[in-house]
């Protein structure tokens, strides 16, 4: 049986990254009180290395397969994506779990919007359509507390840096996309730790702690959690198409739900249950395009 013939792994380890990436932000959420965002940063990618490194050497990737014949591709990249983990553990720091991982689902709608302009891809209505639904949803989450007053400036900044962590997201992988004709998958993931971990080291001077206990545990398990759910996340895609996974995003929605309620004790807000299927649909909208292109 072939790699393409096994397409309910593929979809175990696509059900599987999810719950390693959910794991990942609660680590994130538990410390984000007590530990510089910059000091997260550096964990998360620092830790992440370990996976990342063992992955490549079993695919016997390192080191030649860090070799690169586009280091700016890489430089743009690395940047888009530090930068979008700095303003996503911002964003987790802000607002529950569930909240900033719903508005991270506008990033491959807003991908599709980017490509436009940086690919020069056809602006279809299916991917207007998805930008309308998504955002919608995202209205309906913030807008009461925006237009009543009733929200705190921590809860407006955290919406704020997970809508702009979902934008720089999408570019990002903008960027991935065109890396990976030419470029190795484990260069392109190790590279963007790196990048994460130079700029996390400029805020030292901020301020950070001498993490122990409980907290260097989570820093520790941050960074675990998302070396492992990246690499279980490639694999996914090379046992099972695009297409046939996109469903199981949704599941991952289900993990930071059972979190919020079960770790952290935070109430879902009816705002954010109407907000659900409003997102969702713009991601099943903007996907719809894929699946008709391959039917």
């Amino acid at each position: 049986m072939t790699q393409a013939d096994r397409p309910n792994f593929g979809i175990a380890l696509r059900i599987l990254s999810g719950v390693l990436f959910a794991g990942m932000v609660i680590c994130v959420k538990a410390v984000s009180e007590d530990v510089p965002l910059g000091e997260v940063v550096f964990f998360r990618s620092a830790f992440a290395m370990i996976p990342l490194m063992m992955f490549l050497w079993l695919r016997h990737e390192f080191p030649q397969g860090l070799a690169t014949k586009r280091p700016l591709g890489h430089f743009a990249r690395a940047s888009f994506g530090a930068g979008a983990m700095f303003a996503s553990f911002e964003g987790v720091a802000r607002l529950n779990v569930a909240e900033a991982v719903l508005i991270a689902q506008l990033s491959p709608i807003l991908m599709s919007i980017a490509a436009v302009w940086l690919l020069r891809e056809r602006l279809t209505i299916w991917r207007v359509g998805g930008l309308v639904f998504g955002f919608a949803g995202v209205v309906v989450m913030v807008w009461p507390e925006f237009g009543g007053g009733g929200a705190s400036d921590a809860r407006l900044i955290g919406f704020l840096m997970a809508v702009l962590s979902a934008a720089l997201t999408a570019i990002a992988l903008i960027m991935v996309r065109s890396l990976n004709r030419t470029e190795c998958p484990g260069a392109i993931a190790l590279y963007f730790v790196l990048a994460s971990m130079i700029g996390a080291l400029f805020t030292v001077p901020l301020g950070w702690i001498m993490p122990s206990g409980w907290a260097l545990f989570l820093l520790i398990g941050a960074g675990l959690f998302g070396g492992f759910a990246h690499i279980v996340m490639t694999l996914a895609f090379r046992y099972a198409e695009a297409t046939r996974l996109a469903p199981f995003e949704y599941i991952a929605l289900l993990w930071p739900l059972l979190a919020d309620v079960l770790i952290f004790r935070l109430p879902l807000s009816t705002n954010f249950l109407l907000a659900i299927p409003l997102v969702l649909i713009g991601a099943a909208v903007a996907a719809a395009e894929k699946n008709r292109a391959t039917q």
